[in-house]
């Protein structure tokens, strides 16, 4: 709901969230770089010692589409992981059911995987899940139902997918509309150009 395309331009990069737009020349990051609001870049910044820390937070949150409170539960939870906190925090959101449908290229952005969900479309383990932030274990099957696939939107989305690669993480097969998750997603297989160690220190101060 709402301008989302203003949320890119005040990252000052694409998030994706508006699915086919984000790859289009009609990408408004594309045409002008400059903030969201009237005044654009004119509106003088104040710099801060804060503000990459906020910045920071507020992209990767924006990204995966999630509140403040349950953003920082998710913190929470990896703060209580072995490893490193912020990859542990980045591997928690990338192991969400709406993420996954997303990155397997059942649809176009995750918005739009988090409504298919929701809607009920899709299956884990043989078992209607429709809760967006479910998290996959490794060796979870997630598959489009079978009363879904003729949907138009999810026919023209299975078609689509051919075009599109998938991480290294999971296993797609198209022809039974499904993906495997063949272990749990790395710090380097994270396509994403984000900083979590300043995730982590934003929580910290």
């Amino acid at each position: 709901m709402g301008p989302v395309c203003r949320l890119c331009r005040r990252e000052g990069m694409k998030l994706f969230l508006k699915g086919h737009r984000c790859y289009s020349p009609k990408c408004p990051i594309e045409r002008h770089r400059m903030p969201p609001g009237q005044h654009g870049d004119k509106r003088p910044r104040r710099s801060s010692d804060f503000r990459p820390y906020l910045r920071e937070k507020q992209k990767v949150r924006r990204i995966y589409g999630m509140g403040e409170g349950q953003f920082r539960r998710y913190f929470r939870v990896a703060t209580k992981s072995k490893g490193v906190t912020g990859e542990a925090l980045l591997r928690l959101l990338e192991r969400r059911l709406d993420n996954v449908v997303f990155r397997l290229g059942f649809a176009s952005s995750r918005p739009e995987a988090r409504q298919l969900v929701t809607h009920g479309h899709f299956l884990v383990n043989e078992r209607r899940v429709n809760v967006p932030s479910f998290l996959v274990r490794e060796g979870d099957v997630v598959g489009v139902r079978q009363r879904s696939r003729a949907l138009p939107l999810l026919r023209r989305r299975l078609e689509e997918a051919e075009s599109r690669t998938v991480p290294d993480w999971l296993v797609r097969d198209l022809a039974g509309a499904q993906g495997t998750v063949a272990r749990l997603p790395e710090r380097e297989q994270l396509d994403m150009s984000v900083n979590e160690r300043l995730i982590v220190e934003y929580y910290s101060r």
